[in-house]
């Protein structure tokens, strides 16, 4: 098989951290200058560059964000993959056995065009786009991360899903070779999410296959996860090998292991504490090297985007649908 050929990256893609980090500044720093009258050039200034429009958009659309970022180093060392240990920092010590190419994805269920295709023609003609999306975690701490991916909506549209499919499941590898942790019964593996087909074609849903302009390490998912921003984390799939379009609700891990605590939707809300611990605040995880986490803030509804998602959830109960 071909060894699997993602699309291409961005130019920060080839960039060190520091480089992305600081290019991000310039640009934000060049969108607010005054236009500049350059020598030689009849003294007429170039013509603006509508940036500061842009970014408003960006942010108004929830793909962006002025918080400060989290640090490569703490968004690829603390982390839960629990099919590589369950502690913080296993999975970025022992995920270096995963094998992410070649890959492929199986889909199924109830659309047009089924089939397993290798990773490089599900994203074909697909160039990743940057989000830079707040996550927090249910156990309360959250980072704010720039993924690259694609919208989730346009990968599911190619398989034509069905009027019956109400529901889109996903399964992660499960590979005791190479993912060590499965070997324990933590939970039932192999690990299943899932999403309400609405959910799953909203704008803000991401098939992740890169973050920090590079792609991404197999501790956070390689080669493809997704990052619904609104939901807790464990709803991030990582590892994705199946997606299945389904009439009915999937059934889910940690709901499975745990249902009064770990729900189906899983949107964050503040207003509703989990049984061991309150989800009115979290810590932000925006270490300088010195400190993992910073001060605690407030939790906003829906993660901060109620503006976007809120909408999908007109009527229901969301103490109930925790």
């Amino acid at each position: 098989m071909a060894r699997c050929r993602l699309p291409p990256v961005p130019a920060s893609g080839i960039t060190g951290e520091d480089v992305y980090r600081d290019r991000r500044r310039l640009l934000k720093a060049l969108a607010f200058a005054p236009a500049l009258t350059i020598a030689g050039c009849r003294g007429e200034p170039p013509p603006p560059v509508d940036v500061p429009r842009a970014a408003a958009s960006r942010r108004a659309g929830g793909f962006g964000t002025d918080e400060p970022m989290t640090r490569y180093e703490d968004a690829t060392s603390y982390n839960n993959f629990y099919e590589f240990g369950s502690g913080k920092a296993d999975p970025s010590r022992a995920a270096k056995t995963l094998v992410t190419s070649p890959w492929s994805v199986a889909v199924g269920g109830e659309c047009a065009k089924p089939g397993t295709v290798p990773l490089e023609t599900l994203l074909k003609g697909l160039v990743p786009e940057e989000r830079v999306y707040r996550m927090r975690c249910v156990e309360g701490w959250s980072m704010v991360i720039p993924w690259l991916g694609v919208p989730l909506g346009k990968v599911l549209r190619r398989f034509e899903p069905t009027a019956d499919a109400k529901f889109v499941a996903f399964t992660t590898l499960a590979d005791p070779r190479q993912m060590p942790g499965i070997r324990a019964p933590i939970l039932d593996w192999p690990y299943r999410e899932g999403l309400r087909i609405d959910e799953a074609m909203h704008p803000l849903a991401l098939l992740a296959t890169g973050m920090y302009g590079k792609p991404l390490p197999q501790q956070n998912g390689a080669p493809l996860r997704l990052v619904v921003p609104w939901k807790y984390g464990f709803k991030g799939i990582k590892s994705i090998v199946a997606i299945d379009f389904l009439r009915k609700a999937p059934r889910t891990s940690w709901n499975d292991m745990q249902p009064r605590e770990y729900g189906f939707f899983a949107n964050v809300n503040p207003a509703v504490d989990h049984p061991r611990w309150s989800q009115a605040t979290e810590r932000r995880i925006a270490g300088d090297g010195n400190r993992l986490f910073a001060d605690r803030i407030p939790t906003r509804p829906f993660n901060g985007y109620a503006d976007q998602v809120a909408s999908l959830y007109q009527g229901m109960d969301l103490a109930r649908w925790y």
